[in-house]
């Protein structure tokens, strides 16, 4: 079985290749571009949308790319932004360099006419904000586009060189701002969307911004920053969301980033902002000093998303968001622990939380001690900011909100680095994209029934905001008089918010830390 499949692989990838030699052109800004036809697809690779954020550009806005005479090919993935390590275990590393800001397109060839204009799904990588790439396979746009979508990934400057703050690059900030160079690279990319995308059969004003992880927590930001207002339609978040009380976490406060950039440019040896763009990019990778998170600051992102969605100003687009029933088991490993040990491992790992969180989770035995480390690492990291982010647009937006939990358990071998992964963090993805294919497991005819489900529902909502359509379990908006949650598993299910006794435990406690009740009102979507 297992050489059959390898058979059938090898001739699928020589058909791929073989339709892979004609070559299509488009027109950008910057010059025209040449890709590959595959599939009855347009694969553009390697598009450039920024100047390199290299030398005196580095810890700099992006600056618009540079134009060029002649076609310039686009048949090849860039390198992706300074990193180390890589965004989900098992992926191959990809190579790296400064010289990062591009994008990828996969669009039906024959789009070609006004009228033909297809919805735009962005894809913004995961990993932390300290590795991630647009050209990791799992995220290849080409199963989306054959169902009726212009799909593409785009890059951003990573850890230090996407968020350092330092108060000598606030003061040279025409905005007084720093940090959040990472985040105006999508922005950027935003935009040359909305200039060049019609190029490539795209609707400028069809476009859904989707992410998962720090990608989510990416679109969280986005529907915040007044920086992104109109540059897209719809909004998908996959396990992350940034809701949780300031007062929890500090150092994403201007200020207080601000003083963990000096240390972080003191350990390099590097006491000014003329020294520290002299350095070589391999110096600035990685998680130094911390630098791997947004920064509330005035000109990206001025409010967090919490307040920016309790007061109503967010940038109020429908909304498909939702968490896996076991993401802790792709990033905890818990075989080391025990009930004696529980909460100093815990403050080891998270740091000191308050008692009533750790105490919500029984762990009289080692077994207990295991599923309750796992448990509340499923709702400290994923399950509360979702639940947040949908009350809070159920409450002060007029765009529907639909909220998932996928519950399927992928075939993950055993023996390998995904056994005994369950529906957890990253399963999701093999689904959303239907790239199963792509791994050569046991894939049940479930499993296959739901990743045509899934990516169905996922390019009806970029069409309409609504991921209902014909064949497909109905999906009810989520509201906060009617808490419906569509369970994505084989079969499809409805319903309530998952772990919702453990959750309301979090929703207390960041209560009495914020000191104000949660903003959302029992508000029907309008």
């Amino acid at each position: 079985m297992r050489n059959r499949w390898k058979f059938t692989c090898v001739f699928v990838m020589a058909v791929w290749l073989a339709t892979a030699a004609v070559a299509q052109q488009a027109l950008t800004e910057s010059g025209a571009i040449s890709g590959v036809r595959a599939n009855g697809l347009s694969v553009y690779k390697g598009i450039p949308f920024a100047t390199p954020p290299v030398g005196d550009l580095r810890w700099r806005a992006p600056v618009h790319a540079a134009p060029w005479t002649g076609t310039r090919k686009a048949d090849a993935f860039a390198p992706a932004c300074m990193q180390v390590g890589v965004s989900m275990p098992g992926e191959t590393p990809p190579a790296v360099s400064e010289d990062c800001l591009y994008l990828n397109i996969w669009t039906p060839a024959e789009t070609t006419t006004p009228q033909d204009h297809l919805p735009v799904i962005v894809w913004i990588y995961g990993g932390g904000y300290i590795n991630g790439s647009a050209s990791m396979p799992l995220y290849w746009g080409d199963r989306l586009a054959q169902k009726g979508v212009v799909a593409v990934t785009i890059a951003y400057r990573l850890g230090p060189l996407g968020f350092l703050a330092l108060p000598e690059l606030t003061r040279e900030s025409p905005q007084h701002s720093s940090g959040n160079y990472g985040l105006m690279d999508q922005i950027a990319a935003l935009e040359w969307i909305q200039r060049n995308i019609a190029a490539f059969g795209g609707d400028p004003k069809c476009v859904t911004i989707a992410g998962q992880s720090s990608g989510a927590i990416s679109v969280s930001i986005l529907m915040a920053s007044p920086l992104a207002k109109g540059l897209f339609q719809r909004a998908i978040g996959e396990s992350g969301g940034l809701f949780e009380p300031l007062q929890l976490a500090p150092k994403f406060l201007l200020a207080n980033a601000e003083r963990d950039g000096d240390k972080y440019a003191a350990s390099l040896g590097a006491p000014s902002l003329k020294e520290l763009r002299r350095l070589p990019a391999t110096l600035l990778t990685g998680n130094a000093g911390g630098i791997v998170h947004a920064v509330i600051e005035p000109y990206v992102l001025p409010l967090s998303p919490y307040e920016s969605f309790a007061s109503g100003q967010q940038n109020d687009v429908p909304l498909l968001i939702g968490s896996n029933a076991e993401e802790a088991r792709a990033i905890v490993d818990v075989s080391h622990v025990t009930a004696a040990t529980f909460d100093s491992d815990l403050e080891h790992s998270v740091g000191q939380l308050p008692p009533a969180l750790a105490a919500a989770y029984p762990r009289a035995t080692d077994e207990e001690a295991r599923q309750a480390r796992l448990g509340l690492e499923r709702d400290l990291r994923f399950g509360w900011d979702m639940w947040a982010w949908a009350r809070l647009q159920a409450g002060t937006g007029k765009s529907p909100v639909f909220y998932y939990s996928f519950r399927q358990q992928p075939p993950f071998p055993a023996g390998s680095i995904y056994a005994d992964w369950g529906a957890s963090h990253f399963a999701e993805l093999w689904y959303v994209f239907d790239h199963l294919d792509q791994s050569l497991w046991n894939w049940t005819w479930g499993d296959r029934q739901l990743a045509a489900k899934m990516s169905s529902y996922w390019v009806n909502f970029a069409r309409s905001g609504d991921p209902n359509g014909p064949g497909l379990p109905s999906w009810d908006a989520f509201t906060n008089a009617e808490s419906k949650v569509q369970y994505l598993a084989d079969p499809i299910t409805v319903g309530g918010v998952a772990n919702l006794k453990t959750l309301s435990v979090f929703d207390a406690v960041y209560t009495t830390v914020r000191g104000t009740p949660f903003a959302a009102r029992t508000t029907a979507v309008r």
